[in-house]
This record gives C-alpha cells, sequence and structure tokens, in this order.
C-alpha cells in the first residue's frame, strides 16, 4: 500500500513518494479511492466466503466425533 499525508500546498490527501530526496505528491482521487475499496470488498469476501466454508468443516467434524 502506498504512504499517504496531508499535501502541504492544498490540504488534500496525497501519496507520496520520494525519489532522489525529493518528495512529491500526488492526490488521491476518487476513481483511485474507489478502486482500492473495490479490491478490499472483493478480497474481503474471498475471505468471508473462505471462512464460512471452513466453519461448516468444523461443524461436520465436530458433530462425527460426539
Amino acid at each position: 500500500m502506498s504512504t499517504v499525508a496531508i499535501c502541504p500546498n492544498c490540504g488534500s490527501k496525497s501519496q507520496i513518494k520520494e525519489k532522489d530526496g525529493i518528495i512529491t505528491y500526488k492526490a488521491v482521487q476518487d476513481e483511485d479511492a474507489f478502486k482500492k475499496i473495490g479490491q478490499l470488498k472483493a478480497a474481503m469476501q474471498k475471505f468471508k466466503t473462505k471462512a464460512e466454508k471452513l466453519e461448516k468443516e468444523l461443524e461436520a467434524i465436530k458433530s462425527n466425533k460426539i
């Protein structure tokens, strides 16, 4: 993930990049934010599905041992 900070010139949230000791600020656009949010939602859904599958498997194992 990129480093985000407040730009000293405009006050917007910006991505920071440092090259040869020079720090540059690139404002975070709505498109970038929506793209990242979409990626996070997809990843969360993937792990949620995996967790639900594992919970069902655990319940099946517990019921067989009783």
